[in-house]
């Protein structure tokens, strides 16, 4: 069996909470033999459910690591959590990075695109394998637009700086880096959010009460619309579970730093509504 560690923030938080259940069904699924059997937390109680590091562990019948270190001297692979706090992301990779062991980094990647490339360059210094992306990538609705022209997409979720990677993901994972300039208008916590590149466009309705889907122009005028359901998240984990098996980065890792770099200029052109940014 190889295991799993769990790195986190603090370790009670809802994607902690679900992916061991989906980590062994993926398992199952797909034939391989993996296991959660670690975490460790930088903080000791979460503030989200005041539940602490030992408790959770108990609850889950997973064994509690005293340090970082240990975990990762005894994990076969590693999971970096923390999805609501991507600014501890850079301090978590330095110290789990340099044991060159495959790791997935959950979003968002890092605040923001200079933290990114420091985190990059971790990983080719020791030799670490690892990706990340918003479980969005993995929406089986992308696959039908694949050749749009134009994108329309909504999202949603408590914060704009925290949930915009979901619809960012989708449209870099369709566009690549295809984008050169934005521009956002606020209202309140509402955004439209408009991008632009050489060939494409962009229209991103960011609300706290909208669901995912995607509109699409395409080259020949047709339009087709999605609302984005299903199981993504299980799509991810598997994805995650192949490249602990083969080591082959699900895709090219370029668009991660692609993703940071239209976050970065939604977050700089809300503050500066209905002015284009150059990104």
């Amino acid at each position: 069996m190889k295991k799993i560690g769990f790195v986190d923030l603090y370790i009670s938080e809802w994607h902690a909470n679900n992916y061991p259940a989906w980590i062994d069904e993926a398992a199952k699924k797909l034939g391989l033999d993996y296991k959660v059997a670690y975490a460790w937390a930088k903080e000791y109680v979460s503030p989200v459910d005041g539940r602490n590091t030992d408790e959770w562990c108990k609850e889950f019948g997973i064994e509690k690591c005293e340090t970082v270190e240990e975990l990762c001297e005894k994990s076969d692979v590693i999971v970096l959590l923390a999805p609501s706090n991507p600014e501890a992301h850079l301090e978590l990779a330095e110290k789990v990075l340099p044991f060159g062991k495959p790791t997935y980094i959950d979003k968002t990647f890092a605040p923001d695109l200079a933290t990114a490339k420091k985190i990059f360059e971790l990983g080719k210094k020791y030799g670490a394998p690892f990706f990340s992306t918003s479980a969005l990538r993995y929406a089986a609705e992308l696959k039908e637009f694949k050749r749009v022209k134009n994108l329309f997409l909504t999202g949603g979720g408590r914060s704009l700086d925290e949930y915009i990677i979901h619809p960012v993901e989708m449209a870099i994972s369709l566009f690549g880096g295809a984008f050169d300039r934005v521009k956002c208008e606020p209202m309140g916590q509402q955004v439209y959010i408009k991008a632009e590149g050489k060939d494409n466009q962009l229209i991103i309705m960011f609300s706290p009460a909208f669901g995912y889907s995607l509109s699409g122009e395409f080259s020949d005028g047709s339009v087709k619309k999605q609302d984005v359901s299903g199981s993504f998240f299980q799509n991810l984990i598997e994805d995650i579970l192949l490249f602990f098996e083969n080591g082959n980065l699900p895709f090219d890792s370029a668009e991660t730093l692609e993703v940071m770099r239209l976050r970065d200029g939604i977050l700089a052109a809300e503050k500066s509504p209905d002015t284009w940014v150059e990104i």
